[in-house]
């Protein structure tokens, strides 16, 4: 299989904003959010970051995952471990599908919004993607596309920003337990792969 490459123009613009985020998020004071900031649904993602900078987490899993995810082959990316249960490119869009409700999430709690944001059923959400018609190549591209552009909006959230709670699926939620709920839905599901999947 082909392997993905980025063209260069994008790979010299990713490389150095990849570098300033790195920068601002080590130089940043992250704390873990208390469990008042999340419904206890959320506490095993929370629970699968290590330490107290999800963003740290973001950045490093912008960069192994794509590795990991372009070395894997066709049988692989079509392979479901049982019936019925999703193959890998199915789990990879749910990945980008739920990284960017997240983000949507996050920028409306920050933004002072008191809506009630609905929660979503991820299974039609699968179905309806489509995801065993997307190229490996196209899903690693959306996959760094979108973690660029959290990663950017993270990067401006203030401290007043990443403290805002709102309600989110009938349960508390703050912007910073969004951002580790974010890292930890991604490890959680990596570890899957490695388990289930026998991939890794």
């Amino acid at each position: 299989m082909r392997r993905f490459q980025l063209p260069s123009f994008f790979l010299n613009f990713y490389e150095l904003s990849s570098k300033s985020l790195y920068i601002h998020s080590m130089k940043k004071e992250i704390r873990r959010p208390d469990s008042s900031e999340y419904d206890p649904f959320y506490r095993g993602y929370v629970e699968q970051v290590p330490g107290n900078n999800f963003y740290k987490i973001l950045e490093e899993l912008s960069v192994s995952t794509p590795a990991f995810l372009t070395g894997l082959h066709d049988d692989q990316w079509n392979y479901r471990y049982q019936p019925g249960k999703w193959s890998i490119r199915e789990m990879v869009l749910h990945m980008i599908d739920t990284e960017q409700i997240f983000c949507y999430r996050a920028l409306r709690l920050a933004r002072g919004d008191k809506t009630h944001l609905p929660g979503f059923d991820q299974d039609p959400y699968v179905v309806a993607s489509e995801a065993n018609t997307h190229s490996a190549d196209s899903l690693v591209a959306q996959y760094q596309a979108v973690r660029n552009v959290t990663l950017h909006r993270f990067r401006h959230f203030s401290d007043t920003m990443l403290g805002q709670v709102g309600t989110v699926s009938g349960g508390p939620q703050s912007v910073l337990a969004i951002g580790f709920i974010m890292a930890g839905h991604e490890l959680h599901h990596l570890e899957v792969m490695r388990q289930k999947y026998g991939i890794g």
